[in-house]
């Protein structure tokens, strides 16, 4: 097999060359705020909101920082400008039953000129009644209508007074009331003077005043209907008063809005309600400065008259469209359930909580009634409620305002339970696919309530033309946050850091927001050198800057490294010990870290066991990896016995999970240093996963592995020895820091790239792997024959010790 050779560098950075671009700096360029990654979303859209007619609403997907926000709202916007500006809505008080408000809806803007008129009208109205009740001919008329009352009353009492006297008697008023007396020569007989008279003659004016009191409790009797009667009549002036002093405003207010038969019908209750609660209008009479000062504290919690008409007859204007154009476009970060659907407040009132309709408050939903609601899909997922009230509103095509207890069915007490507004909206959930799919399988009405998917690239072919847009899309970031002007080579090695971060030298990830970040952090150090422009070593400073404030956990590992308390060799050579090399995620950050791993073996039943999982601490990928590497060992050595050996393989200093499979070509690598008894070559790290025929396969980190494994043998000093072994499938995803790369350039570290175990085993042992020939075997002396003939000399012992421990048969 022909010597592996280490990478050249060109193979382990593809730099943007910065002479490729046409521009000096990017003031010279024409900003674009393209997304990059957006075609196959961009399509997705437009498919989406063609189809809205339908009701289609759609779920936006892709990974956070990608610019999914802003394409939506900036694809919605030019979608929303052809549209119409959508309608007013407001609720007004329902007067047949008051627990019911009434919605109305308005053309744009002429809501808040509604509610303008209503309070114009009950203005008008608190100055136009008490005109009225206080005119010369209501007074007349009122005036007659009470001295009719009291000729009536007189007229009765006129009567009983004739019937008194035809039978002698007379009708005397008393502090207790009315009563009748007898008289003798046009006076009252005193009670000395009753009770001289005959026994005869005083029966007989006991049967006269018991005959009278008869007629005077008749008349009595009666009395109520009287006053029944006084009140109705005054009743009836005071609504023939009120209609003459408001008829005409109202009258004037259905002429304005003829063409809006709600609210026709509206003004017309209204009418009718304000003729019914006059009283609402005319001003309390004033009380003396005693009484006023007795009741003072009742006069702070009683309601002045006008409040009080104004909030019976006023209008609540829930949504405003007044000065728009274009369809309502709401991007909405705080999904509540009352902020979503809508909610009806309280007031403390005498120690309780009151509400009414000028209470209730719209929600998002309300906002984008009409246009385009865009929502967080995890924020609303979360929210208790919220997801729910989404649903019940896209299914129902209306907005019901009521608390989660009224939906749920679940709250007893008496509330507000307004009309609900019909719904039309198309709504746009963002998030990342891994919800979306969940949605998908988890919940039925997903389905049928987002039927299209607008999915974000994270990643994109790495062009001549992906530069430009990359470059353009810089250039615009610049210009509206009035940063300076990005230099030519800054843009170059932000295009590196952008494949970098994508984890593939032939791809640029999609994923702005953490290069803006550079950028702005970038323009703060050019401003602080000085400099016109930001340039790349403005940039790199930037970029080295952010790793350094998020890098004390790997510094802190590197130091027990160095200090031997977390063990690592980084030269000479050791039996069944090599370095694998791991990387570790927090937060946004993540660096790699070397971890010894050992193999021992002995005579056994063919089982390699994975300490690892034993002690729960090995995940399934882990475990599978095990498995392989056992299957690999049985097969290409012993395809024809059975494998005696007992292995153990162990994360050394291991005190968390381990999972994943991109240690198994590294395990494997121990395992066949033990068996073969050849040592490895400790300044040399593997990562990697293996199959069952020996080919090593990708893995994921293979930058920040390089460059953790670097950082140990830079600190120990470089010896032109080290190095580590990647696949070969690896290699363009390679984009290594420059230190790395000069000092592969200097011959001081190395990157080899394998194909197979056989080539990954020559590397690290320094000796031939062998083929192997035609009867099964491998070439004498090399690393297969040495495990061949070690596993053929287990199995024999087994073989053996099997034997002498059964002894003779008997």
């Amino acid at each position: 097999m022909a010597p592996i050779s280490p990478l050249t560098p060109d193979k382990l950075y593809t730099r943007c060359d910065p002479d490729a671009f046409t521009f000096e700096t990017t003031k010279d360029l024409k900003g674009s705020a393209a997304i990059l990654g957006q075609e196959r979303a961009s399509e997705a859209m437009v498919f989406g909101l063609e189809m809205s007619l339908d009701g289609y609403n759609l779920f936006v997907m892709g990974p956070p920082g990608t610019g999914r926000h802003r394409f939506v709202r900036r694809f919605l916007e030019d979608k929303a400008k052809d549209r119409p500006p959508a309608s007013d809505w407001c609720y007004v008080n329902n007067f047949d039953d008051p627990l019911k408000p009434r919605a109305l809806k308005l053309l744009p803007g002429m809501g808040c000129r509604f509610r303008s008129d209503m309070e114009r009208l009950v203005t008008d109205a608190r100055a136009a009644i008490p005109a009225a009740f206080e005119s010369d001919d209501y007074r007349i008329r009122r005036q007659t209508i009470e001295e009719k009352f009291k000729e009536e009353q007189g007229a009765m009492l006129e009567t009983l007074q004739k019937e008194a006297e035809s039978r002698g008697m007379s009708l005397i008023q008393t502090p207790t009331g009315i009563a009748f007396a007898p008289v003798r020569e046009g006076q009252v007989i005193s009670p000395e003077e009753f009770q001289k008279l005959p026994e005869d003659e005083k029966k007989q004016v006991q049967e006269h005043v018991e005959a009278l009191t008869n007629q005077l409790q008749a008349a009595m009797r009666s009395a109520p209907k009287r006053v029944r009667e006084l009140r109705a009549r005054v009743r009836e002036l005071d609504q023939d008063i009120t209609e003459f002093a408001v008829g005409s405003l109202i009258e004037d207010l259905i002429e304005a809005y003829q063409e809006h038969t709600p609210v026709v019908d509206h003004l017309g209750k209204l009418r009718a309600d304000i003729i019914e609660n006059v009283d609402l209008f005319i001003p309390a009479p004033q009380m003396p400065d005693e009484a006023q000062e007795q009741t003072a504290m009742a006069a702070v919690f009683r309601k002045p008259e006008e409040a009080a008409a104004l909030r019976r007859y006023g209008v609540n204007v829930i949504v405003d469209n007044g000065g728009t154009s274009g369809a309502p476009i709401v991007f909405h970060d705080n999904p509540t359930y009352p902020f979503l659907v809508g909610r009806t407040e309280h007031q403390a009132q005498m120690g309780a909580l009151v509400t009414d309709f000028s209470l209730i408050k719209g929600g998002a939903l309300h906002d984008a009634n009409g246009g385009y609601l865009v929502l967080d899909a995890r924020k609303v997922l979360t929210q208790p409620f919220a997801w729910e009230g989404l649903k019940q509103a896209l299914r129902a095509d209306e907005i019901r305002i009521e608390t989660p207890g009224q939906s749920q069915g679940f709250l007893g007490t008496i509330s507000l339970e307004p009309e609900p507004i019909p719904l039309d909206v198309k709504v746009v959930l963002v998030g990342d696919a891994m919800l979306h799919y969940l949605l998908q399988t988890q919940d039925p009405d997903f389905p049928d309530l987002f039927k299209v998917a607008a999915e974000f690239d994270d990643r994109l072919h790495r062009t001549p033309e992906a530069h430009q847009r990359f470059a353009e899309l810089l250039a615009a970031m610049a210009d509206n946050e009035k940063l300076m002007p990005l230099h030519r080579s800054a843009v170059a090695r932000l295009t590196d850091e952008s494949a970098r971060h994508s984890g593939d030298s032939e791809r640029l990830s999609t994923r702005i927001a953490p290069l803006a970040d550079i950028v702005r952090e970038a323009n703060y150090w050019a401003s602080q050198n000085g400099h016109d422009t930001v340039n790349a070593d403005d940039i790199q400073k930037a970029i080295d800057a952010r790793k350094r404030r998020v890098s004390r956990y790997s510094e802190r590992i590197q130091e027990e490294i160095l200090r031997d308390t977390i063990l690592i060799d980084t030269t000479g050579s050791k039996v069944g010990q090599i370095n694998g090399l791991a990387v570790s995620q927090i937060g946004e950050t993540s660096f790699g870290k070397p971890s010894r791993i050992t193999a021992r073996l002995r005579i056994g039943a063919g089982k390699v066991l994975d300490v690892e999982r034993e002690v729960e601490l090995g995940g399934p990928l882990h475990s599978k990896g095990v498995m392989i590497l056992t299957s690999y060992i049985a097969s290409h050595y012993l395809s024809d016995e059975p494998l005696s050996l007992s292995a153990s393989i162990v994360f050394e200093q291991s005190y968390g999970g381990v999972d994943g499979d991109s240690a198994s070509s590294t395990e494997l690598y121990a395992l066949l240093s033990a068996l073969s008894g050849l040592p490895i070559s400790q300044g040399l790290a593997v990562t990697g996963s293996v199959n069952q025929y020996g080919q090593v396969q990708a893995i994921g980190g293979a930058n920040e592995k390089i460059e953790g494994f670097f950082d140990i043998c830079k600190a120990r000093g470089l010896t032109g020895g080290q190095g580590v072994l990647v696949p070969v499938s690896n290699v363009k995803h390679l984009m290594l820091r420059d230190d790395v790369i000069e000092a592969v350039k200097q011959n001081q570290f190395a990157v080899y790239s394998v194909e197979t175990i056989d080539q990954g085993i020559e590397l690290l042992t320094g000796v031939e792997a062998g083929a192997r020939q035609e009867d099964g075997t491998f070439p004498d002396g090399t690393v297969n024959a040495r495990v061949q003939a070690r596993l053929r000399d287990l199995a024999e012992k087994r073989r053996a010790f099997g034997a002498s421990s059964e002894g003779p048969a008997t």
